[in-house]
This record gives C-alpha cells, sequence and structure tokens, in this order.
C-alpha cells in the first residue's frame, strides 16, 4: 500500500517504474519525474487502463476515491472508459449549452404563440439587457445572485416594470432548459419576491434633463417607423399630449415659413370639458422653435400628401396609434420608467426649476400656459390663450435648446432601418425644395405656405 510519504519520495529513474496500491492501482512515475496515476482492469475479457491524472494535483486519496467510483460502475457491468468518454461529451455539451443559445431556441420555439412586433420586442430586451451580461455563460452554472445582478442593473435605471418583465423571460428560458434536459432548476424563479415593487400614482417619467436625453437618444436609435420617431421627437419638444400630437392635421401649423410659425390646435381636440371646448379662444397655441420646424420639415416628405401628420401605418385617413410612442420607449428598455405623456411632467419640472433660477416673474404662469392646464376656478376659465405669446416663444426656445442639445438631427431619423431584417431598406427623403401644401380655405391665414430652401 502506498502513503504519501512514499509517494513524495519516489525518485525518477532512467525507464519508467510502478508503485502499487491497493486493488490495481498504481503510481507511474516516469524518467522525466512525472508521477501519473494509473488503474488496470479487465472488462469483456480485455485488458484496459483508466487514467486518473498527474500527482500532486491529484492526491492519493483522490486516486483511491477514482478508483473506487469507477470500480463500482465496473460491479454494474459498464466499462468505465466509456462512461468516462459520455461524462466528457456531456461537460463539452452543457458548456456549448449557453444562457444565450438557450434563450434563442426558447424565442424561436415560443415566437408563434405572440405577435411578430410582441416576439420582437422581447428578443430585443434580452439582446440589450440580459445576453451582454450572462448570454455567454453554460445555463446549468447560473445561480440566482448572478440573476439578480443582471436584474438589479435594470433597476438602477429605474426600469422597475422591466425588471420584472426580464424576470419572467428568464425565468422561462429556464423552463424551456429544464423540458429539454439542458438545466435543472430555475434560479430565477424565486427572485420576484426581491425586487422593487412598481410605483403606484402618477405615470412615471424622466424629470432629469441629462437622462431625458439619454432616453431620447436610446429610443430613436431602436427600429421604429421613421413617423414614430419624428412623433416621438415632436412631442418631447412641444409638450403637448400625447392625443393631441396623433391627431396633429398640417392644416393646423400656421405660417410655418415666416417669422411667428404656430401649432393651432382646435379647443375640441384639447382635453376638458364641453364648456372649455366651447370657448371663442380655447384653442391652444403652441410657438414653434427651429427645432421643431426641423422635425416638420422631415415629416413633409413622408406625410405632407394628406391631411394628418401623423397617420396611421396601415391607413392614412386615421391617426397613427396611440400604442405607437409608447411601445418604442418599452423597446429601448424604458417600460415602467417613462410613458409618452411623461415629457408633460419633465417639461414642467425641468421649466420651472430654471425659472427659480433665471425666470421672469410671471414664467411659472407662462409655463402653466404652455401646458394647457384647465383652470380650476371657473372664473379662470374665459382667459385669452393667447396671453404672454412673446415670452412662451422664448420659454419655448429655451426648452428646445436644452433638450436638442446632443441629439442629431430629424432628417437623420427618416434614414434609420424601420425594422429589424436582413435587408434593412432606408428611405431617403428629398431636399425640402418646393415643398408646398394648402391649407383649407377656411383658415384665416394665406391658403398657400411652403417651407424655404
Amino acid at each position: 500500500m502506498l502513503s504519501d510519504a512514499k509517494v513524495r519520495a519516489a525518485k525518477p529513474r532512467p525507464k519508467s517504474y510502478k508503485l502499487t496500491d491497493g486493488n490495481r492501482l498504481y503510481l507511474l512515475v516516469t524518467p522525466g519525474g512525472g508521477k501519473l496515476w494509473r488503474w488496470n482492469f479487465k472488462y469483456d475479457g480485455k485488458q484496459k487502463t483508466m487514467a486518473f491524472g498527474a500527482w500532486p494535483q491529484v492526491t492519493l486519496s483522490d486516486a483511491r476515491a477514482k478508483r473506487d467510483e469507477v470500480a463500482g460502475h465496473l460491479a454494474e457491468g459498464n466499462d468505465p472508459t466509456i462512461i468516462k468518454r459520455i461524462r466528457i461529451k456531456a461537460n463539452l455539451e452543457a458548456g456549448r449549452q449557453t444562457f444565450e443559445r438557450v434563450a434563442r431556441a426558447w424565442h424561436e420555439n415560443a415566437r408563434s404563440q405572440w405577435a411578430i412586433v410582441h416576439a420582437a420586442d422581447i428578443l430585443r430586451s434580452l439582446e440589450r439587457d440580459v445576453f451582454p451580461s450572462i448570454g455567454d455563460i453554460p445555463i446549468a452554472q447560473l445561480t440566482p445572485p448572478l440573476i439578480l445582478s443582471v436584474l438589479r442593473e435594470i433597476e438602477a435605471r429605474g426600469a422597475i416594470e422591466t425588471a420584472k418583465r426580464i424576470r419572467q423571460r428568464i425565468s422561462a428560458v429556464f423552463i424551456f432548459g429544464i423540458g429539454e434536459g439542458i438545466a435543472h432548476a430555475d434560479p430565477a424563479e424565486k427572485l420576484g419576491a426581491v425586487l422593487k415593487p412598481l410605483r403606484k400614482g402618477r405615470q412615471p417619467a424622466i424629470t432629469d434633463l441629462v437622462p431625458l436625453r439619454k432616453m431620447i437618444l436610446t429610443a430613436e436609435e431602436d427600429f421604429a417607423r421613421p413617423v414614430t420617431r419624428l412623433a416621438l421627437r415632436l412631442l418631447a419638444l412641444t409638450a403637448v399630449r400625447p392625443s393631441e400630437l396623433r391627431g396633429a392635421r398640417w392644416d393646423e401649423f400656421e405660417d410655418l415659413n415666416g417669422a411667428e410659425p404656430l401649432w393651432r390646435i382646435p379647443a375640441l381636440r384639447m382635453k376638458g370639458d364641453a364648456d372649455r371646448k366651447d370657448e371663442l379662444n380655447g384653442d391652444h397655441l403652441v410657438p414653434i422653435t427651429s427645432q421643431v420646424l426641423a422635425v416638420l420639415r422631415a415629416l413633409w416628405p413622408l406625410t405632407g400628401g394628406g391631411p394628418l401628420a401623423f397617420p396611421s401605418n396601415r391607413h392614412a385617413h386615421k391617426p397613427m396609434s396611440e400604442n405607437a410612442i409608447g411601445y418604442l420607449l418599452n423597446r429601448a428598455g424604458y417600460h415602467g420608467h417613462h410613458v409618452p405623456h411623461g415629457f408633460r411632467a419633465a417639461f414642467s419640472t425641468i421649466m420651472n426649476e430654471w425659472a427659480e433660477r433665471e425666470g421672469k416673474e410671471h414664467d411659472r404662469k407662462v409655463i402653466d400656459l404652455m401646458l394647457a392646464h384647465v383652470p380650476t376656478a371657473r372664473v379662470e376659465v374665459a382667459y385669452n390663450r393667447a396671453a404672454y405669446m412673446p415670452r412662451r416663444r422664448e420659454l419655448a426656445t429655451v426648452w428646445a435648446d436644452m433638450l436638442s442639445d446632443g441629439l442629431p438631427a430629424p432628417v437623420s431619423l427618416v434614414e434609420r432601418p424601420a425594422k429589424e431584417t436582413g435587408m434593412r431598406s432606408r428611405r431617403r427623403i428629398p431636399q425640402p425644395v418646393d415643398l408646398e401644401f394648402r391649407f383649407p380655405s377656411r383658415m384665416r391665414q394665406s391658403s398657400k405656405v411652403c417651407f424655404a430652401r
């Protein structure tokens, strides 16, 4: 029988020699000083040898444990070398079964159950939030702490509901893996209980300027119809209600080629009661800044042939879907963190803070006018909504300058791909030369307005 001392004291000789232990286990000492564990056995009438590794990486006790294990397989009529090869192959295959590989297989298997857009959103959320962190790790090696770290990163940017949805999708991948024999447990199953709770009350909104610009950049880089990207930019610049933007008509824009361009949203399309909608001065007036005008220039070649500025993709006589901008924000990873209506909260918060530092006496009242808030006191209902228009233009310019810092020109949004396909078609817009559109004759202004070169 060998001992640790004998193994350690064994010296190399001109020729290899053996130091035997019990039950056909021996240490092969090579001329180069190597000490290799070997085990001889007989299977189906043939003499065979198994290697258990080299000393000191494999100690004497380790070698004996390996011998006893394979001897048990031999006693059951199995060839230990075949079992070893099967295990090696299984381990190699398990290493190839990374989370990303299994997740893509799960998605391909389940995508027929979902709408095309929803299926694309699911895959994109995994590609954005999960694969960069744990995608290359074998799924069988993932643990709850590793998955929780991924979800915490999503929570850290304020996307609480997105983190919850991602956990559900990760869990679904593991359930698929268990069914395929690739995974043995679902480490994401219990993590929902430790994630942050959803905020209640107001609609979620980013109200800090730098994260707001980052959100717009991220969303505009995602796949979407050019009209949807431009709608998002215009919504951010004007802070109108999403319903007011969706229903925008080209004949509501006045003096686009003049010194004081204006968007006149009719009272009938504004939020409020019947009295508000019947008011003589109930229209909401939105000063058009140079940044807004740039959006309209990029939009005109796409939709200027019809009455609606933002028509539906399928029905030109209907406004775009009320969910289009929201879905774009969700795909960009801001589900539960910012909604289309949130631009109004962002404008109010950021501009009121600016007014405290640099504003004039009545700027808070002007900001309220710009948001078209309905006054609570009926005595105030009839006030002239065209009041403070010069200052409103100034504040609109301040907001547009702050928000647009670092954002690409609106015309570039048109050239970005609308769908994630192998053939990413791009639409180039013509130069804004001789682009004319006619307003209805009922408008008080000139019936023909054109964009300047």
